[in-house]
């Protein structure tokens, strides 16, 4: 049963580690000015207990960041992006860590288990957006205002 138990807590951080690898590339690709967190800090979400906390940082800089460079780059994106995906996220993370009857840890588990799922593949889409522009525009792009002159 332990042996079961140290397998699936390895499996658990190598997950982690690749979440924390898709919130590092996304960072990456953000301006330093329009950072709210700096990207070797996604790393942070792979520490064990720490993370508990960290996901709610992570959720609401990594948004903040997002949300600043997509306006910079005057790319029309859902406002404050990833935030409510990733705030359920965090919060059901949490919420699996706290002692509860059995029946309902599984049903909050498997809410996690969805909305982990949801969030970084919206990370990653972010990412992708983002890589497509900096690839099209390059990484120091700032969109010019153009107000209509009447």
């Amino acid at each position: 049963m332990a042996l079961y138990m140290l397998i699936g807590g390895v499996i658990r951080i190598i997950i982690w580690i690749f979440f924390a690898l898709t919130l590092y590339r996304t960072l990456k690709l953000v301006k330093k000015d329009n950072l709210c967190i700096l990207p070797n800090q996604a790393w942070f979400v792979a520490v064990p207990l720490f993370n508990i906390y960290w996901n709610f940082e992570v959720v609401k800089r990594l948004t903040d960041s997002l949300n600043n460079e997509f306006y910079d780059r005057k790319v029309k994106v859902e406002e404050r992006p990833t935030q409510k995906w990733g705030l359920i996220f965090a919060w059901t993370f949490l919420l699996t860590n706290i002692p509860l009857p059995p029946f309902v840890l599984t049903i909050i588990s498997i809410l996690h288990l969805v909305y982990f799922i949801t969030y970084w593949v919206k990370v990653n889409e972010y990412k992708t957006l983002l890589r497509m522009h900096v690839e099209h525009y390059g990484k120091d792009f700032i969109a010019e205002n153009k107000e209509d002159e009447n």
